[in-house]
């Protein structure tokens, strides 16, 4: 990529990870990566356009269905797609078509912009990764495969170690904290050919690990405020994201939240 290259657009496409998830401003709605990194390279480009159609709780096939062609036509200068992540975590899901329509929207947004960013999602430590791995390593080689076919920048968020640190991890395990998020937007920036702002792969400081019942109490928590409510969803076919539109579904000009 150039070095300090110059954006103008920015589209990015997916689920929870893009719309912001667990990065709660003070109104209570969601910054997360994506907007972080919009911000960053609005300050470089005057009149810098910017759109969000991510949505929690999408799957590959849904994304291809509801986001990609929008995201097609606004011909932005990068686009960013993450999405087939949900689909791994599900108890059965058919890795073939999960990689058939993961090709699909690689081939329908190449050429429709300037750069095409895909991510190799990161993965908080724990039982629930280890048995999820293999299905989230098919998806990132795939992954791999496609940018080395259609020429799209991949950032390898999973192979980044702090990112798998659970202190970077909301309470409900699946969504990163805001320091997790502005490690993400620093990743995506160095990858467009920016100049670094700060070492996003940094290590945490070493960590004190809770006591038994601290640890037992956090448990409890995450299984009655998240864990339930989310086998229950699986269970009735229903999805966190049922109804709610894209956080940002048209290309406009980018302007900073009240007292940033």
């Amino acid at each position: 990529m150039e070095i300090n290259a110059t954006y103008n657009s920015l589209v990015a496409v997916g689920d929870s990870f893009t719309e912001g998830m667990s990065d709660l401003k003070p109104d209570g709605s969601y910054r997360g990566w994506a907007d972080v990194l919009a911000g960053r390279l609005a300050a470089r480009s005057p009149g810098f356009r910017y759109a969000n159609l991510a949505v929690r709780g999408k799957l590959i096939g849904q994304i291809v269905d509801e986001q990609v062609d929008l995201a097609a036509s606004m011909k932005a200068d990068v686009v960013t797609l993450v999405g087939g992540l949900n689909d791994t975590l599900r108890p059965k899901v058919d890795m073939v078509r999960v990689r058939d329509l993961l090709t699909e929207a690689v081939e329908r947004l190449t050429p429709s912009c300037g750069q095409l960013v895909l991510m190799r999602s990161p993965g908080r430590n724990g039982p629930v990764m280890e048995r999820f791995r293999p299905r989230m390593e098919e998806l990132f080689a795939h992954i791999d495969a496609l940018a080395a076919t259609h020429g799209a920048l991949v950032v390898d968020l999973y192979g980044a170690p702090p990112l798998g640190d659970p202190r970077l991890w909301d309470v409900d395990r699946l969504h990163l904290t805001a320091d997790g998020h502005r490690r993400v937007a620093e990743a995506v920036w160095q990858a467009l050919g920016l100049a670094p702002e700060e070492d996003w792969r940094a290590p945490l400081p070493p960590a004190v690990r809770p006591g038994w019942a601290s640890r037992r109490i956090a448990d409890a928590r995450f299984a009655r405020e998240h864990l339930g409510p989310w086998i229950g969803r699986r269970l009735t076919g229903r999805s966190s994201g049922d109804g709610r539109p894209p956080k940002r579904p048209e290309l406009l000009p980018y302007e900073p939240p009240a007292g940033a």
